[in-house]
């Protein structure tokens, strides 16, 4: 097992490194300048930053560099926030993408998971026909969407939440920002799990669990509901990445201190290590 591991943390090198060349070279020779963005500078200023940052090198000092700073798990100075390095600042914002994200995570398992076993159940009934209507307006209508609306509907009109912020991740700063990264997720999880448990329930062992006259609430917990989460089981995975990576959208959207909003600000601002770093 430990082979198998270390021979794949080996074959995963090439391809980490392929990968990290191809990012920095995008980003250093894209136009425009991490400097040039809020006013005009002078060449002799310009030339003393670039110096200072050791931009002003040939590229190909500034990569092998930067290769022997990941190797030190140092990412450099940032470009935008002069007084702080990357790593300060992946560190303050990582806890924050990593709550949001946990939660979302959470949410939308336990409520996909009881959504569709209430379809499956109730099969061609009314409560059928609304999870299935709500989950295909959750799987159609993205986050970018759903996420104003929330804040139009419940901080706007109803003000029952506030619109945006963290306060130290306060419960009520983190229910809308969670409801809208985890809804798409809630309603692919809600089908999923409603299609598996409809065929599991007409399987051959279920039938003979009716015949012995078990609680139907027996049966679906004991017996059902563990074969029928397979297939949810393999779509968590995705979904996992999905909503770490729509954060980024998220966090932009409701101001959260997070690795979205963090990446979107450095990629705004040409800052090369913060981008690079994330």
């Amino acid at each position: 097992m430990l082979k198998f591991i270390f021979r794949r943390f080996l074959e995963a090198i090439p391809t980490l490194l392929i990968l990290i060349t191809i990012s920095f070279f995008m980003m250093r020779l894209a136009p425009g300048s991490p400097f040039t963005g809020e006013r005009t500078l002078s060449p002799e200023v310009m030339a003393n930053i670039e110096a200072k940052y050791h931009l002003n090198d040939p590229m190909w000092k500034q990569y092998m560099d930067y290769l022997i700073q990941l190797v030190r798990g140092d990412f450099g100075p940032s470009f935008k926030y002069k007084d702080y390095t990357v790593n300060y600042l992946v560190g303050h914002a990582f806890p924050v993408s990593a709550k949001l994200g946990l939660a979302a995570f959470i949410l939308a398992i336990v409520l996909g998971v009881t959504a569709g076993v209430i379809a499956a159940l109730k099969q061609n009934s009314k409560w059928d026909f609304l999870v299935m209507g709500v989950a295909m307006t959750g799987v159609v209508i993205p986050s970018f969407v759903v996420a104003p609306l929330l804040v139009l509907v419940f901080a706007i009109v109803l003000k029952w939440l506030p619109g945006g912020g963290w306060n130290g991740g306060a419960i009520q700063y983190m229910i809308l920002p969670m409801v809208a990264l985890s809804l798409a997720y809630i309603a692919s999880i809600a089908r999923i799990t409603r299609g598996s448990m409809i065929e599991v329930l007409h399987a051959n062992f279920i039938r003979t669990a009716r015949a012995k006259g078990l609680p139907m609430r027996r049966i679906i917990l004991r017996h059902a509901l563990k074969p029928a989460m397979l297939p949810v089981l393999s779509y968590l995975g995705p979904a996992f990445v999905g909503i770490i990576t729509g954060s980024m959208v998220i966090e932009t959207i409701y101001g959260l201190p997070g690795i979205g909003q963090l990446f979107v600000n450095g990629a705004l601002n040409r800052d090369y290590s913060l981008v690079l770093s994330l």
